[in-house]
């Protein structure tokens, strides 16, 4: 019984640690998949506060991956890890089965792993359901689990480590852009092939039902069976019929739009030579002032720059004191594709084609090139 109850101490304590680890590498990946939730539920005010949640969620998954092992105050910690998983079980579980109107999954993934390893609603479901059975096995036999270490302070020691660990990487990865890029703009990809559909696409099949009615009732008809003229047509709806594979492009809705509307993408991105694109997500909480700008506009002075947001008044605003960088283009994209282009506000990448070269956030500037 020792022996299993070790290996499924360490079997829990290493995934929640490698889950905390993947997560905190990209803390506001995960803040942006709460803010999904949050809208399906409604509950869009605490959109600001999704940051500082994700940030403790993924501390607390590495310290308590770390306590099971050890053996860190467990009649604690099997509490703590019980009610964490079954938090998590229900998200799962609500993944999976949430679907629109159209019968479509409103969650194509959980972020239970991040975007380095992207797991279907079912997969992670399945995975969950899996941990909770190993937890209650640890819950249960609580009483039987010793520290690693007769010295308590040693034991402190780890956890408490390990908790810093956690936090100090997420300060860097929120201030310097992820230690590990797994996103779609990662350095060395082609952006003008990451927005087509992959080679082996499987589009989605629907059907058409047609709504006609009669002498007060209503009707759906399939397209190869409509009825005579004696009824009137009302509505037409379209029906999933079978969920494609593979049919949508890794970059969405990446697309470049100038202030008098044209979309100017495909010109930017086939681009000859060397040229960068600075990503600012939102002016809030930035300055005029800021050493960033300085930094840009001298960049700006030799380098072809071209200014990505999708608030263009108010970035055009901040701009507009500095000599060099308020002449620049500024071209506006959707918000949802600069939040996944750009991890830090703001950011740069130098491109040559369509392809990405290198990426510095704002506290690096001064390193480009």
């Amino acid at each position: 019984m020792n022996i299993l109850l070790t290996i499924t101490r360490w079997i829990v304590g290493l995934l929640f640690i490698f889950s905390g680890l993947v997560k905190a590498n990209d803390p506001l990946g995960l803040s942006y998949k709460m803010q999904e939730f949050f809208e399906a539920w409604g509950w869009v005010g605490l959109h600001d506060y999704t940051l500082a949640m994700s940030v403790l969620m993924n501390a607390f998954e590495i310290l308590a991956g770390v306590a099971v092992i050890v053996g860190y105050r467990m009649k604690l910690f099997s509490w703590l890890l019980l009610l964490l998983i079954l938090f998590f079980t229900f998200l799962t579980g609500y993944a999976a089965l949430a679907k629109n109107e159209n019968g479509e999954l409103i969650f194509r993934s959980c972020g239970c792993f991040g975007d380095c390893i992207p797991l279907s609603p079912d997969q992670s479901f399945l995975k969950d359901i899996i941990l909770l059975v190993l937890i209650l096995f640890i819950f249960k036999n609580r009483s039987n689990i010793k520290p690693i270490f007769s010295k308590p302070i040693l034991n402190t020691i780890l956890v408490f480590d390990a908790a810093a660990i956690a936090f100090i990487l997420q300060w860097f990865t929120l201030k310097y852009l992820p230690v590990v890029d797994c996103l779609p703009f990662k350095k060395g990809s082609n952006l003008i092939v990451q927005r087509q559909l992959p080679p082996d696409a499987v589009p989605d099949k629907f059907e058409y039902k047609f709504i006609y009615e009669k002498n007060g009732e209503a009707k759906e008809f399939p397209l190869t069976a409509l009825p005579d003229s004696t009824w009137k047509f009302k509505d037409r709806k379209q029906v999933l019929i079978e969920k494609g594979k593979n049919n949508e492009p890794k970059i969405k809705d990446f697309n470049l739009i100038t202030v008098d509307n044209v979309d100017v993408t495909d010109s930017v991105l086939n681009q000859q030579g060397n040229y960068y694109l600075l990503f600012i997500q939102t002016p809030d909480g930035l300055s005029p002032t800021d050493e960033w700008i300085k930094q840009a506009s001298t960049i700006a002075v030799s380098k072809k720059l071209t200014i990505i947001t999708p608030q263009y008044e108010a970035v055009v605003n901040l701009l507009k004191q500095d000599a060099v960088l308020s002449k620049l283009p500024v071209l506006v994209c959707d918000v949802v594709a600069v939040k996944t282009a750009a991890r830090a506000v703001p950011s740069m990448y130098k491109m040559n084609g369509p392809v990405v070269e290198g990426k510095w956030s704002g506290a690096s500037f001064g390193k480009v090139d």
